[in-house]
């Protein structure tokens, strides 16, 4: 497209220093991604100016602008009409306005919004498409602290990390760790534990999922001690699942570790040990393995706990990269199990380290517990959507195919450039600063994701 056409009377240029997410915002609104958020979620307010739909929609792409609150709304949306309108909207609501819709939601809304998540999943995931006769599905499931101010309905004491402020909600997930993506999320009051809510987090998972038996004979859910109690392995066991995660009750760690008779020194960390715990049991349903596991602590004594796993040994070296023969080794065989355990810290604690830098998700607080459970949906599924926009560019923009979210938001979505759009406002050309260092990649990918919409995707100078 030559400089007449982009100075003619015919069309309209816009500026945006978000280029890449404007581009994003056309693609998405080509496949009418948010219909099911449209059709589902009935929020019972007043429209004047926009839907509550439209008001939704706003809070999302906030999300994505690397917003820290949405009151910051203001600022990097509605100054940015050309954002607005790639993801169909003729305008961008007050923040303020926003809120209100939030604020307005009930229980049936929120339902409504999980619903619409679950609609969202199955049609764009990876998760909802996995192949289970080629591999097994990874589940993992956890929860997170969300400090809040004790104003905040259902905020209660409870457990926040190193968060100074001692209220707050508890986040509970449900990730499919071999895409990256979250499959459930849902929030409890403060002192929720995952022993409590495990088994409500995997329901909500096998209906978005849509897991039968025998999808779930070849799923494997992994925990940490939190959801390890009798109870809820028995139950996941019961359904047909492979378990793999810790023991919850301290005093039986401490009575099987003195039925180790032997230690074997974990050759990727010296001051770990592991060994079986041989003595049968009868509190399971079905078979598991129990390895005990050691580590020295800075004070000089144990820390100790216990891994149980329904998984066999041959399975369990197949998922951590072993070779079958390997199967004789029993040191190989028992560090295999707990190094399994250990890709927890690759899985889903890495996907809720992503949430918290690249969504900034605890700065976003409602007093409303309603409007906060309808925002955390929002952000679910803007974390998803940066997971399926990565896997859309990737094969053309390899660069970033291992990027986090942070990156993703921070660097590939925020690149200033040009928007040139007709009278008719579509948008015929999207122009990049060549002066950024991922420019000239993003425009390869960009060019194929738009390319339907027939719009052409070139480097310039701003």
């Amino acid at each position: 497209m030559d400089q007449s056409t982009l100075t003619g009377r015919d069309v309209k240029t816009h500026f945006s220093a978000r280029v890449p997410l404007v581009a994003l915002g056309i693609k998405l609104h080509q496949m009418h991604y948010f219909e099911p958020i449209e059709q589902r979620v009935k929020i019972a307010q007043k429209t004047v100016k926009y839907t509550p739909t439209d008001k939704l929609v706003d809070g999302f792409i906030s999300l994505l602008t690397q917003a820290h609150g949405l009151v910051e709304i203001n600022k990097r949306v509605r100054p940015d009409p050309a954002l607005s309108a790639a993801f169909g909207r003729q305008g961008c609501a007050e923040q303020s306005v926003v809120q209100d819709t939030l604020d307005a939601c009930t229980p049936d809304n929120v339902l409504q919004m999980q619903q619409a998540f679950a609609a969202l999943y199955q049609r764009h995931s990876q998760g909802y498409r996995h192949d289970y006769t080629q591999a097994y599905q990874l589940l993992e499931v956890d929860l997170s602290g969300r400090p809040c101010g004790k104003q905040a309905e259902q905020a209660t004491k409870g457990y926040f990390g190193q968060s100074r402020y001692p209220r707050g909600r508890q986040m509970g997930y449900v990730t499919a760790s071999r895409y990256e993506e979250i499959v459930v999320e849902r929030l409890y009051d403060g002192q929720g534990q995952l022993t409590q809510v495990l088994q409500s987090l995997m329901q909500a998972a096998e209906t978005t999922l849509a897991l039968d038996r025998v999808r779930r004979s070849r799923t494997i859910v992994r925990v940490d001690a939190g959801g390890g109690s009798v109870v809820n392995v028995n139950w996941l066991l019961a359904r047909g699942y492979e378990y793999h995660g810790k023991e919850y009750s301290g005093p039986r760690v401490a009575n099987l570790i003195r039925e180790v008779t032997r230690w074997v020194r974990d050759a990727h960390d010296p001051t770990r040990e592991v060994g079986w715990v041989a003595t049968p049991t009868d509190l399971y349903c079905r078979p598991v393995r129990r390895i005990a596991v050691r580590c020295r602590k800075k004070n000089g004594q144990y820390g100790y706990g216990v891994i149980l796993s329904s998984l066999t040994p041959a399975l369990v070296l197949a998922l951590t990269g072993q070779a079958p023969p390997a199967e004789s080794d029993e040191a190989a065989v028992l560090r295999a199990y707990v190094s399994f355990y250990d890709q927890r810290g690759g899985g889903i604690e890495i996907d809720i380290k992503q949430d918290k830098q690249g969504l900034a998700t605890p700065h976003r607080n409602k007093k409303r517990f309603a409007a906060q459970e309808v925002l955390l949906q929002l952000e679910a599924l803007a974390h998803n959507t940066l997971i399926w926009a990565r896997r859309w560019l990737a094969p053309h923009c390899p660069k970033i195919a291992n990027f986090g979210l942070l990156r993703l938001v921070r660097d590939v979505l925020q690149m200033n450039g040009k928007i040139v759009s007709t009278h008719l406002d579509h948008v015929v050309l999207i122009l990049l600063n060549q002066a950024d260092p991922l420019a000239k990649e993003l425009q390869a990918g960009l060019a194929v994701l738009l390319a339907e919409e027939q719009i052409e995707v070139i480097l310039g100078e701003t």
